[in-house]
């Protein structure tokens, strides 16, 4: 039987950069349980889609996640991803 959850990767990288806005992609794929390659991949979508900016700070990136967004799924464009933040209990720096 295959094993599933209820949140995609994308969400659980945005979930600990809203938690943590300068954990490294290193950090983050040991964290969720994937490839950095893939964690590489998933900021870059977000950084496309203006859900995250990178920020560089020094030697570090500190990740902004713009909360005031749209879900993109049709059925949840009405929805600030912001929603989803609060209710997974993240804290994201304004």
């Amino acid at each position: 039987m295959s094993e599933w959850t209820f949140l995609t990767n994308h969400a659980r990288v945005l979930m600990q950069l809203a938690n943590q806005s300068q954990i490294t992609a290193r950090d983050l794929s040991s964290l969720i349980g994937i490839t950095e390659r893939s964690v590489r991949s998933i900021i870059a979508d977000l950084e496309a889609e203006g859900y995250i900016e990178k920020l560089k700070e020094g030697r570090r990136v500190n990740y902004k996640i713009h909360t005031k967004l749209p879900f993109r799924h049709p059925t949840q464009k009405d929805h600030s991803i912001e929603k989803l933040l609060k209710a997974l209990g993240c804290k994201p720096a304004k």
